[in-house]
């Protein structure tokens, strides 16, 4: 089967696109569910480190699935979200994206310490699974086999959408983290809240954009999948 080209740019810009349309749910959700995070690193300097590591993982998890069933909405033209609605929504496949996102981390983590290249790769072709885990449900691990099939024929320009997401992403970090140096430990963590909540959509939307985008390119439409 011939497999038309994806755009970049295009995928970037309909990230954007929909961060504006959807900026209020996006970003609403987003600060709720980091506040758990700020409350705990008030309550527990000490340990924050560990605790926030721990809980920034299962809430980006979480997120990751709302925004994933967020985009599928927009692309079958529901423009009505509930955000109860979209978080319950994902509960059914919450410790399968568990499962997947530490199947995911241990691999691309593995393959950044063999020289680089191996962990980009599988950030590439892995690029996906999150949203196929969601909307397909195959299973944990077909669902990197399924990921690996939208991507291929598509490596380079999935590949150059991760560069893109991943550049203004930390340009937006670093700055905010110098405008925050300043600042005493409640500063920066009220900072910290305000950025993670601002970014936490564009990473998480550029799975789901491009997941609809590569399923539209392989033909097999743009609308959402069938289920089971």
């Amino acid at each position: 089967m011939s497999v038309q080209p994806i755009s970049p740019g295009s995928v970037v810009s309909r990230i954007w696109s929909i961060y504006l349309d959807e900026s209020w749910v996006l970003i609403g959700t987003a600060l709720v569910l980091y506040a758990l995070q700020f409350v705990v690193y008030l309550l527990l300097p000490s340990a924050a480190g560990f605790v926030l590591a721990i809980l920034f993982w299962a809430l980006s998890v979480l997120y990751q699935g709302m925004v994933v069933k967020l985009v599928q909405d927009v692309q079958d033209g529901r423009r009505e979200h509930s955000i109860g609605g979209l978080i319950r929504s994902v509960e059914p496949v919450f410790w399968p994206l568990v499962a997947v996102s530490i199947l995911f981390g241990l691999g691309v983590g593995i393959g950044f310490v063999l020289l680089i290249i191996p962990g980009l790769i599988l950030m590439t072709i892995w690029s996906v699974v999150a949203p196929v885990t969601v909307l397909e449900r195959p299973g944990v691990f077909d669902a990197f086999g399924r990921s690996r099939e939208l991507v291929r024929g598509n490596g380079w320009n999935v590949f150059a959408v991760i560069v893109l997401v991943f550049l203004a992403v930390a340009v937006i970090s670093v700055a905010a983290g110098l405008l925050a140096a300043s600042l005493g430990s409640l500063g920066r963590a009220l900072v910290q809240w305000a950025v993670n909540a601002a970014l936490a959509p564009v990473t998480a939307l550029s799975a789901a954009v491009l997941y609809f985008e590569l399923r539209r390119q392989r033909g097999e439409g743009a609308g959402s999948p069938d289920v089971g």
